[in-house]
């Protein structure tokens, strides 16, 4: 529970299970400010004590707010929807509220920022994040308002990393001076230093630091700048963990500088920090909670069929007649509009990705990939299905597409990045081919991605992404001439991921943030800016949730994309229809054609079904049924059901049956034999003790 004393000293705010409370200083009944679905916590009052300041995710994620001290007149201030905000601070004017804003980036909890909003709104930065990882937070005032005092993990490097050495430093507390615009760390050393809170005289800076296992109330002397314990009566701190809405919550002095009132087990105190005693200040809640009904969907058990959704490179013919894509490892081909789709072949030896159309129609380029094997490259001719494979080694190949000419093709071969080896991986980048087979393959550029031709096939662009750090990046469309081995960068978007130039070289489509988008590709002479807020080019936005795999139509008048199991397709003259908006002025609108309905081009398959008996014995069975464990328990698998649980002596083992012996020590390798017994080990070595099994299944 986050604290705050009003600056008459009379009541105390306080956060309860995501609502507001007011509490006279004496304790007794809280009265509720805040009642409703949305979360609120971390309240402070405001230097003339009118209103709190404090954190709610009413408008849809972790904003500061403001409202008065009897609950009316609730306002959002910062209005900020991605990056998160908490620990608001008024600033002694009690113009401008200062709060941690949230930066994540390489991992999904990150760092931190201080910004102050006026009360109006608008906000100005105070200080840098240390990277993505490393926190800081928990910013307070000086009374007169010159310094600002936060918290930051100054731990080495820029990885965040559980459990550090809290007897050594993982926090200090900085001050930053506004005026002269300085930062100097300000407290150190052993158990680290957290939760700033200058006293209203200005003359200490209460803050928290670990004493070996407990986290203690310390004073430091702002004259002197002598540390001292001042309660060792708190409850254990964050700095061992992330702690992105304080790594202790927010107390509050007394006006008189003389107390400190802070919660501590489940408690508020009054505490004297120069006598170091403490006394609790007694509260109730009376309160109710709204809980509502969860959202569920039923779900059949174990069906004989399921619906394929996740289709992938899903490309269209030129010619608009087929469609084709890679499912359940396989390429698979349907006509259009209507058609039922096919596998495109009959192997069953390695898998098939990244499916392109040759102009013409008449042939598809592929990519394989085997475990063992490794990949290739191969095209096969849809009216005599025969195979040619390209590429004569084995090798990681992605991303392959056919020359306007049909005469050759371009593909990637890369290394292998998190499970695949790297043999194999040696002389990386975007190659040329003959689509007959019977050439070698040529060395185009040793960086780059997703390639692809324009309107002819004298040139092929790729794509190159460039990155600033560790999180922004920019991604580029080269052109690489092949006859003069020249290249250009011709357009550059920041959060784009995916390129496509129309056949006819005259328009440029792209993925930004997970939505397809269009606009002219004018031949400018220097790289063009594109993306969702650019003012160089007017932009369309073709889909209404989403959309990846976005491809064009052979004569360059429509564009396709999927998502799922849908196939959509856009007409561009739809798009940049005469009566559409002045891009400058509603560039960012959604055309009526962004709402037309996709085309379901999935099918329906067969679910695996195992036809075996298998008893796994021996085992320590922790059921879903209350707090049932069954020692020397057995379960009985038959085919993809089980059949029977209980003990060994109720449970008899069918004939015929697979028998799993659980009482053997589990192995960190995986699933092993010896003398005919197998071994359990995934789920032993991993959810229990050496010899017991915790099954992954519903007891139904």
């Amino acid at each position: 529970m986050s604290v705050d004393v009003s600056p008459d000293g009379q009541q105390i705010v306080f956060d309860l299970l995501g609502d507001l409370y007011l509490l006279p200083i004496a304790g007794g009944e809280a009265k509720a400010l805040t009642h409703s679905m949305a979360w609120e916590m971390q309240a402070r009052f405001s230097p003339d004590g009118k209103q709190l300041a404090y954190m709610s995710d009413a408008a849809g994620g972790d904003t500061i707010w403001t409202m008065n001290v009897d609950g009316s007149g609730a306002r959002e201030v910062s209005k900020e929807k991605f990056r998160l905000l908490n620990n608001p601070v008024w600033h002694p004017n009690g113009k401008f509220i200062a709060a941690r804003k949230h930066y994540s980036g390489t991992r999904s909890l990150g760092s931190g920022e201080i910004w102050m909003f006026h009360t109006q709104g608008g906000g100005v930065q105070l200080n840098d994040k240390p990277n993505w990882q490393k926190d800081l937070g928990e910013p307070a005032f000086s009374p007169d308002g010159r310094y600002v005092y936060y918290s930051q993990d100054t731990t080495g490097g820029t990885v965040f990393e559980y459990n550090k050495n809290s007897n050594a430093q993982i926090y200090q507390i900085f001050r930053r001076d506004l005026k002269e615009e300085k930062t100097k760390p300000f407290v150190s050393g052993p158990g680290g230093a957290v939760r700033p809170t200058p006293s209203p005289d200005g003359k200490y800076l209460a803050f928290v630091r670990r004493v070996r296992k407990q986290s203690t109330l310390f004073l430091k002397d702002l004259s002197t700048g002598i540390e001292t314990p001042a309660w060792s009566g708190l409850e254990r701190d964050l700095q061992e963990a992330w702690a992105i809405h304080g790594v202790y919550p927010a107390f509050s002095w007394m006006p008189g500088s003389k107390e400190i009132v802070v919660w501590a087990k489940g408690k508020i105190w009054r505490v004297d920090p120069f006598a170091r005693s403490a006394r609790e200040i007694p509260f109730h809640v009376k309160d109710t909670r709204e809980v509502r009904e969860a959202l569920r969907f039923p779900h059949a058990v174990a069906p004989d069929q399921f619906d394929v959704r996740q289709l992938r490179w899903v490309k269209v013919a030129p010619q608009g007649n087929k469609v084709v894509y890679s499912a359940l490892g396989h390429l698979y081909l349907r006509d259009l509009p209507n058609g039922d789709p096919r596998r495109l072949t009959r192997q069953g030896d390695h898998f098939e990705y990244f499916p392109k159309f040759s102009r013409d129609g008449r042939r598809i380029v592929f990519a394989t990939w085997d475990d063992a094997k490794l990949g290739s490259i191969r095209t096969i001719d849809l009216d005599s299905g025969k195979e040619t494979t390209l590429t004569s080694t084995p090798g990681k190949y992605t991303e392959p597409a056919f020359s306007p000419d049909g005469k050759d093709v371009v593909y990637v071969k890369g290394q292998g990045r998190f499970l695949p080896s790297p043999w194999h991986g040696l002389d990386t980048g975007v190659y040329q081919v003959a689509s007959d087979g019977k050439g070698k393959p040529v060395l185009l550029t040793d960086d780059g991605r997703a390639p692809q031709y324009g309107a002819d096939s004298n040139h092929v662009y790729v794509t190159r992404t460039a990155s600033a750090n560790e999180v922004d990046s920019m991604s580029s469309l080269v052109r690489i001439r092949l006859d003069k081995n020249e290249e250009h960068a011709i357009v550059k978007g920041e959060f784009v991921t995916n390129f496509s130039l129309s056949p006819d070289g005259a328009w440029l489509a792209y993925g930004e943030r997970f939505h397809t988008w269009v606009a002219p590709l004018p031949m400018a002479g220097k790289v063009i800016t594109i993306g969702e807020k650019t003012d160089a080019l007017p932009v369309r936005q073709l889909d209404l949730d989403a959309g990846d795999y976005l491809h064009w139509s052979g004569d360059s008048a429509a564009l396709h994309y999927s998502l799922g199991e849908q196939l959509f397709t856009r007409e561009l003259n739809n798009a940049f229809a005469p009566g559409d908006p002045a891009p400058n002025k509603d560039k960012l609108r959604l055309s009526a054609l962004a709402a037309q309905p996709g085309v379901k081009i999935g099918f329906r398959a067969q679910s695996a079904s195992p036809r075996a008996t298998v008893v796994i014995d021996g085992a320590r069975i922790v059921t879903m049924k209350g707090d049932e464990v069954v020692e020397n328990g057995r379960i009985v698998i038959r085919d993809k059901r089980i059949a029977a649980i209980g003990t060994a002596a109720d449970v008899a083992v069918p004939s015929g049956a697979t028998r799993i012996d659980a009482r053997e020590k589990a192995s960190s390798r995986g699933w092993s034999t010896r003398t005919g017994t197998v071994r359990w080990a995934k789920t032993a070595s991993c959810r229990s003790k050496a010899g017991s099994i915790t099954p992954a299944w519903p007891s139904a």
